[in-house]
This record gives C-alpha cells, structure tokens and sequence, in this order.
C-alpha cells in the first residue's frame, strides 16, 4: 500500500473516532489536525471538504461494526442463537467498541436528526440494514421452525433495537457498562421464554 493510501485511511480511521465520541459539529478542523498529526492542507490533500471526511469517517465506522456483527454470527445456525449473538454485540460496545464512542449508527443519526440531512440519511441506512438483520433472523427462523409462528418480527427488531441502542447510551452516559448488560439479559431471556419455538 502506498504511503498516500495508508495516510489517507489513518485520516479516516482518526476522524471516525473523534466525530463518533464528539459528533460532527463539535470536531472542528483543529481537533481532526490533532487527531491524525497533519496540517489543514495534508487534510484537504485527501477529502475535499470536512463533510466529505465525515461521510468517509462514517462508513468505516459502520463498516467496524460489520465485522463485528459477522464474527459475531459466524457458525452460528439457530435464528434464536443468532439473535443473542447480536445482542452479545451490543453488550461489548461500552467498554470494547470498535471506534471509540459508542455505537456510530445511532450516534450519527442523533446528532444529526435536522443538522446534516445527508449523514443523517445514511445513519438511517445503516439502520435499516440492522433492523433488516433481526427481522430476517426471525423470518427465517420461525420459516424453520426455531421462532414462534406468532412472532411479529418487524416489531421484534424494534424491541431489540430500542432496548440495545438505549442501553448502550445509558452506559456511556453513566460511565457504567451494567446498564448494557442488564439489558442484554433480559432480551436473552425474553427470546428464549417468548420467541424460541
């Protein structure tokens, strides 16, 4: 790899943990300068502008958690063991994310709900393709048997979703990473009393 592409993904890699942990609006150019060690032009070599740098930043965030979703559920075949292994995802985030900060999906969507419509719809995106994950989970899983034939599974990745996503804020903004924990036992609870056939 050459040493313009090593630099540029270090920009990225840096810029995805400050704006994941300080949002958007409040990383100025100053704090990315800091963050990757380069001046304003070795940073606008790169990214033409710092909304650019962000959608990037963006991307490789989601991207991490990705990866961690896939190791998460790889070997894994039953629906109601895929959906703990997703929670076991969020339970990690609080003291072992995978970009500083937090979950970035729903960081992103947060801060930017009216701010920059363009991260925000891509926040969105990432989103849908989580509450895809769940709800195709438990399609497949109650098309094989292994999740109640009544499971309303739409309405099982909102649940899931909500109940991760809020507890994962709680532990950040309480410094305590329990809240993610007491959370992930009730949904293992609640899927293997109410959504496992």
């Amino acid at each position: 790899m050459r040493s313009g592409e090593l630099t540029r993904e270090n920009i990225i890699r840096q810029a995805a943990s400050l704006f994941n942990r300080q949002g958007f609006a409040g990383s100025s150019m100053s704090d990315i300068m800091e963050a990757t060690g380069l001046q304003k032009g070795g940073i606008y070599r790169h990214f033409e502008s710092k909304e650019a740098l962000a959608l990037e930043a963006f991307d490789y965030a989601v991207d991490c958690m990705a990866k961690r979703f896939a190791a998460a559920l790889e070997g894994k075949r039953h629906a109601v063991e895929r959906l703990n292994a997703i929670v076991d995802v969020f339970v990690e985030l609080p003291e072992n994310p995978p970009v500083p900060g937090g979950c970035p999906v729903m960081n992103a969507g947060i801060e930017n709900d009216d701010g920059n419509p363009v991260l925000r719809e891509r926040a969105r995106r990432a989103m849908d393709g989580l509450r895809d994950l769940i709800r195709r989970t438990a399609e497949g899983g109650v098309a094989r048997g292994q999740v109640c034939a009544d499971v309303d599974c739409d309405l099982l990745a909102t649940v899931m979703i909500s109940t991760l996503e809020g507890a994962v804020a709680l532990s950040k903004l309480y410094g305590d990473p329990r809240h993610a924990r007491r959370a992930a036992e009730h949904l293992r609870r609640y899927l293997d009393a109410s959504v496992r056939a």
